[in-house]
């Protein structure tokens, strides 16, 4: 059932964004960007630009919806008895007050026995701060509260919108240089081939150029890693934020009963070649990092 709405919602989401550009185009009168002439670079760059920052923008403004409803979070009430959640509720808003945002996030939780935590939505006025039942289980509260000054941060120093802006400009060239590549290709073609090689050449130099914008993508979100760990630090204690970190490090390896989406894991780090698509650093370099100051 929760695999089978994950799946429902990409589905839906992905259809808005399609329908969306679509009609945005279809009003701007946006030019295709070939002609009998060949490319119309014009018209390409505009078509890149549009879908490449248009899907990415569009999935930014849907995220905090899309998190609530494809993780299940429960937005803690102010009036809440649970002592745990109300606490957390208070620390978050406390934190969010020091790191100075303009508006309080949302705060919430879902049930989940990984220990995770995430931060989402398009802007520091407009956000959202969640936590697993099993990182509230499985941590005390000095590690908690590393946690969420980690998610504050985020949030204080507008990563979400950057890694927007980095995404787009990534699908943006993706899109243009395979259309250029292919294009240059099929011209070694007669007329009956180019369509369909076109299209098939297209989605594959898409998804090898995509995976290598990937690892541009990831390499961004590390160095914000590391960022949001030093913001955590000031704002909840440094000595809380490595225990937070070493709590993470305890559970590495450990069985995980339900996956969540990988874009909002808090321990991350693969090796090897993963390394590369990682969006967050391994663990010990996150811990070593503030213990050095850095």
């Amino acid at each position: 059932m929760f695999l089978a709405k994950r799946i429902f919602l990409f589905l839906l989401t992905n259809i808005l964004i399609v329908a969306t550009i679509s009609i945005v185009a279809s009003v701007f009168g946006v030019q295709p960007w070939l002609d009998a002439q060949g490319i119309n670079y014009n018209g390409l760059i505009v078509f890149c630009l549009l879908w490449g920052f248009g899907g990415a923008f569009i999935s930014l403004l849907l995220s905090k919806v899309m998190a609530k409803w494809m993780m299940g979070v429960k937005i803690i009430d102010p009036r809440e008895t649970t002592p745990e959640l109300q606490w957390v509720r208070e620390t978050t808003l406390r934190l969010a007050k020091a790191a100075g945002l303009p508006k309080d996030p949302e705060v919430g939780y879902y049930e989940s026995p990984d220990m995770n935590a995430f931060a989402t939505g398009p802007s520091r006025r407009n956000s959202l701060v969640a936590v697993s039942t099993g990182l509230l289980q499985r941590m005390d509260r000095r590690e908690v509260e590393g946690v969420l000054a980690h998610e504050v941060a985020h949030i204080a120093n507008g990563d979400m919108v950057t890694m927007t802006l980095v995404q787009g400009v990534v699908n943006a060239f993706v899109m243009f240089i395979s259309r250029v590549i292919v294009h240059a290709l099929v011209q070694f073609l007669d007329e009956k081939q180019r369509a369909v090689v076109q299209f098939v050449g297209v989605i594959v130099f898409e998804i090898l150029l995509g995976m290598l914008g990937m690892i541009v993508v990831a390499a961004f979100s590390r160095a914000r890693e590391y960022r949001a760990d030093k913001g955590g630090a000031k704002l909840g204690g440094r000595e809380n934020m490595i225990a937070a970190l070493r709590a993470l490090q305890r559970q590495a390896g450990m069985p995980v009963e339900n996956d969540t989406l990988a874009a909002f894991k808090i321990s991350g780090g693969g090796s090897g070649w993963k390394s590369f698509f990682s969006t967050h650093p391994p663990l010990e370099s996150r811990i070593r990092a503030l213990e050095m100051g850095r």
